[in-house]
Formats: C-alpha cells, structure tokens, sequence
C-alpha cells in the first residue's frame, strides 16, 4: 500500500490529503477542514471542542477518523485526524459555513481528478505542467523537471524490485546519489539554497536538474545491469551511478569556471508575473 502526501488547494488555503493507492481514495485532513471552512484562528481548538460534541451525540463518524503523519506548520511530521470523503461530507453537516457546498464541491472535483488521472496518467503530468505554469516556471524548466519525475520513476521502480522499502531507505540511496555528485546531502543541499519544507528539485536550476537527472539515470542503468539484492548493494551502486555525474559537473565547471552548484531558489528566477 502507498499513501501520498498532497497540498490541495481551496480558496487560498491548503488542505493536507493523502492518497491510499490500496483503497483508492482520499484521506482529509479534518483540522484543515475546520480552518477552511470556519476561518478559525485556532482550527485544532475548534476540531477539539467540535469532536468532543459529536462524541456525546454518539456520531460514528468521529470514531471512525483515524490520525496519519502528516507535515504540520513547524515542518514535523504529526499525527493528525483524517477522514475519507464521506467522513468529511458528514463533519462538514456539523459546521455552519456558507462555504460548506462549495467545498463539497470541490472535494468531489478532487476525487473525481485523481480517479481520471489513474486511469490515464497522462492527465497527471498535464496537471503538473499547468501547476509549474502557474506558478511563474519557464517552459525549459518545466520540460526539464517532467522529464527528471520520469527518470525518478524508473529508479525507484528499480529500487523496489531490489527489495529497497520506501521512506527511510529511498531517503538514504538520494542522499547517498546526491552526495556523491554534488557534494552534498539532500538537507545540507535545502540548507545551502535556503530551503526549510520547500521541494529541492523544484529550486534546482536548469544544469543541476540535468545533473541530477544524470546521476538518479546512471544509478537506474547500473541497477539493471549489476541487479542488486538489498540496502547495502544498492548503496554501492548509488554511489557510482552518482559519481558519473560528479564527472559531468567537474568537466563542465573547468569549461565555464563557475559553480554548477546554485545557491539560487526558485523564487531566484521564476518568470516576472
């Protein structure tokens, strides 16, 4: 089973969700809800007070919630209450809010995208291309950072056929790729560009997408041909299949004199709204 973490956003303000691949449906964060809808300074005092008296109006609904892991403001993760769709619908009866049927709506448009999105992916990388869009990206930037999910894809599709568990374990293999090529690990690469919850490759510039791109390629290619069993085999080929881009950076660094590292981010060189 895979859950994926994903910032929805309604009239301006984020909605945490997760995606359980195994049931096919979206988890809602309930405090997020409450924010959304009531405009509360303090959306987890409300969702206190407002599961208590569902609580002694004996509603199923809170019992059946369930906390999950999600990034809270401080940029830790925190078990938090979610509910499915209809959980939510049914939370969203107890709160009076002129925004309660629009983002009734909205949820159903979330669910009914992600639905579509399976069964064609192709409308998953439309939605990012429009989102990076959005956002001020160049189109260069943006062909660079679809075409950098697609070879992610297929080096954590080779991870797992390793046996590689997700989490931890990817974690350590990119921090292990990334070192090996850029001299640095995934946090001190954030701290470098100033990053704290911000997505790395989404402040990479266009040559350190290439060379990312490169090392994660290298280390997949080199997976296929060595096929490795477990953790400790495949850090040794994320190692070498790092160091290949290592030796692109250092040829491209004594040809141009400059750093291929950027401490730029991306709000460094977005396109001027």
């Amino acid at each position: 089973m895979t859950k994926k973490q994903e910032i929805q956003i309604f009239d301006e303000k984020r909605v945490r969700t997760v995606w359980d691949s195994e049931q096919e449906k979206w988890y809602f964060s309930v405090v997020d809800v409450c924010g959304v809808l009531t405009d509360s300074i303090d959306p987890q005092s409300y969702w206190r007070k407002l599961k208590q008296r569902l609580k002694e109006e004996g509603n199923e609904t809170v019992t059946n919630c369930h906390g999950l892991k999600m990034l809270a403001a401080d940029g830790k993760m925190r078990m938090t209450d979610v509910g499915d769709t209809e959980q939510i619908f049914r939370i969203i009866q107890s709160i009076p809010s002129r925004k309660a049927e629009p983002f009734k709506q909205w949820m159903a448009q979330v669910a009914s995208q992600r639905i579509d999105q399976l069964q064609d992916p192709e409308l998953s990388i439309d939605q990012a291309i429009a989102d990076y869009k959005r956002l001020g990206y160049s189109d260069k930037w943006i062909n660079s950072r679809i075409k950098s999910i697609e070879v992610r894809k297929e080096l954590t599709d080779e991870w797992q056929r390793a046996g590689i568990q997700e989490g931890q374990q990817f974690a350590s293999l990119t921090d292990i790729i990334t070192k090996e090529w850029s001299g640095m690990t995934t946090r001190q690469y954030k701290q470098y560009k100033g990053l704290k919850k911000e997505n790395l490759r989404d402040n990479m510039t266009n040559v350190e997408l290439a060379l990312n791109m490169l090392a994660e390629a290298s280390t997949a290619e080199i997976s296929k041909q060595r096929n490795p069993k477990g953790l400790k085999e495949s850090q040794i080929v994320a190692k070498e299949g790092g160091s290949v881009a290592k030796a692109a950076r250092k040829q491209l660094e004594s040809k141009t004199g400059t750093s291929a590292i950027s401490p730029n981010k991306a709000s460094d060189y977005l396109l001027p709204e």
